[in-house]
């Protein structure tokens, strides 16, 4: 990476764009370089985190209000910043993170109620910090939520909103990336997994 390259990089996109693997192959390559390189999601984290992450990523979908999963996804993300983001920068490493803000935004912002105003008055009051960096997988919706339903397991309480919710979700995050051009980007992830990779490492200057 480039001196004086981006070191909170956030990776975003619908589910089953592949974000997890491209955030182990990032850190790959970087402490490749000696960087130190820490790998983290959302929402988790850090231990507190966690506990909200099964809270809210199993169970019917209808358990939660979007107004409630907005309270609680940023208290899972303050408990993320605190414990894990801020102490990983403070001393010079580089933090890939499987989502942040942006990821509440589009789906309670967008994809679930008409809530973006509510979301980033609670950013800023309880978060205000964003990535230097924030990448958007792109790929198509129907794909994705297939690749989310085969993973299997219990985390599937969004896969279960329908390709409708992942269409909804998919043009939120291409509408942030139209907003924050400077920060947000977007990589075609319909390719195979080397391929966007590399994708991804140019445009870190990898």
């Amino acid at each position: 990476m480039t001196v004086g390259g981006p070191r909170f990089i956030s990776f975003e996109g619908i589910d089953g764009s592949g974000k997890t693997t491209q955030v182990r192959a990032l850190a790959a390559r970087l402490r490749a370089t000696g960087a130190e390189v820490v790998e983290t999601r959302e929402p988790g984290g850090a231990e507190g985190a966690e506990m909200i992450r099964r809270l809210l990523v199993e169970g019917d979908p209808s358990r939660w209000s979007p107004e409630t999963e907005i309270l609680l996804f940023t208290a899972a993300r303050r408990d993320h910043l605190e414990r894990t983001i801020a102490p990983a920068l403070a001393r010079g490493a580089v933090v890939l993170t499987d989502r942040f803000a942006n990821s509440t935004r589009v789906y309670q912002g967008v994809g679930r109620a008409d809530l973006r105003a509510s979301v980033d008055a609670l950013h800023s009051l309880a978060i205000g910090v964003e990535p230097d960096l924030t990448l958007v997988l792109d790929i198509d919706p129907r794909v994705g939520l297939a690749r989310g339903l085969a993973r299997g397991g219990t985390e599937d309480r969004f896969e279960q909103f329908g390709a409708d919710f992942q269409i909804r979700l998919r043009a939120g995050f291409l509408a942030l990336a139209r907003e924050f051009p400077r920060r947000v980007r977007v990589v075609d992830a319909s390719g195979e997994a080397e391929t966007v990779a590399a994708a991804i490492a140019a445009e870190i200057g990898l």
